[in-house]
């Protein structure tokens, strides 16, 4: 496995695999490894012959008072990690590397409409630095496939509408969410939980599962069903930021009979936050 710091070297790298006529896929992560981003990597590997992991954790991504400084680095065990896993080469560029003109002249990707809604209305400008590191990825790689995970459902769609809405030739593919045994979506930042917390955690999920049910049964309470998921959360000792069930593509309110839909749920518990979904066809 080649590791590559530099974009021109990554480049001239990428460009011979291309005068083979090989296939490049591209898997972007921050790094601090797990099962999940391993999965990425295996779907990734179904559709290309050479994949491309990169490592970096973005600054422009993160919001006053969050965990830029102490977010989990561990490159030297990731690397271990996507060498077994086959990986062609892994990313890991520097803040120069991925912003050449510095963070304060850089130019920003916002996506109208979807980067300031759920997670976004949460965390004010997160969106707008994740589409922004993306795009600059996208750039670097050209990639003719990008895997993103079902975890983070916000944000491949947003990664989806720039990706057509600026004519990227990349297809976005998005891999189902990975979880633990008891339902918790795997999660760089679980590693902040207690071991007594950590026992709370899967009733985010549990939440999503019963509002669900009860929607299957009947259509006519779904603000009733979300605020039950809201209370079987806050009974759990989490502290809930949103319970919502939208549509599944645009991410529109839900309407009446209309499917797909798509249930989401973020929430607090100690030093961690903790997103999930569920689709309801």
């Amino acid at each position: 496995m080649l590791h590559m710091t530099r974009v021109a070297e990554l480049r001239e790298d990428l460009a011979g695999l291309r005068s083979r006529g090989l296939r490049v896929a591209l898997v972007p992560t921050m790094g601090n490894l797990h099962e999940g981003h391993l999965e990425l990597v295996r779907l990734a590997r179904q559709h290309a012959e050479c994949v491309v992991c990169s490592i970096f954790v973005n600054p422009t991504q993160f919001g006053p008072g969050e965990d830029y400084a102490s977010y989990p680095r561990t490159l030297a065990r990731d690397a271990e990690m996507l060498r077994a896993e086959g990986v062609h080469a892994l990313f890991a560029p520097g803040v120069e590397q991925m912003y050449p003109l510095g963070l304060a002249q850089a130019t920003e990707v916002r996506v109208q409409g979807l980067a300031d809604i759920l997670c976004g209305a949460v965390r004010p400008g997160h969106f707008n630095g994740v589409a922004t590191v993306v795009l600059r990825l996208l750039n670097m790689v050209m990639p003719q496939v990008a895997v993103f995970g079902q975890k983070d459902y916000q944000q491949q769609l947003i990664i989806r509408r720039l990706v057509a809405d600026l004519n990227v030739p990349a297809e976005i593919l998005t891999a189902p969410t990975s979880r633990e045994s008891d339902g918790l979506a795997r999660s760089s930042r679980n590693q902040y939980l207690t071991a007594e917390e950590r026992t709370r955690a899967p009733a985010l999920y549990a939440a999503l599962q019963t509002l669900a049910a009860g929607l299957s049964a009947s259509e006519d309470n779904a603000a009733a069903l979300c605020a039950g998921a809201r209370q079987h959360i806050q009974a759990a000792g989490l502290i809930p930021e949103y319970v919502e069930l939208r549509d599944a593509a645009t991410l529109a309110p839900a309407s009446p009979g209309h499917r797909p839909l798509i249930a989401l749920a973020a929430a607090r518990l100690g030093r961690a936050r903790l997103i999930d979904n569920l689709l309801i066809a």
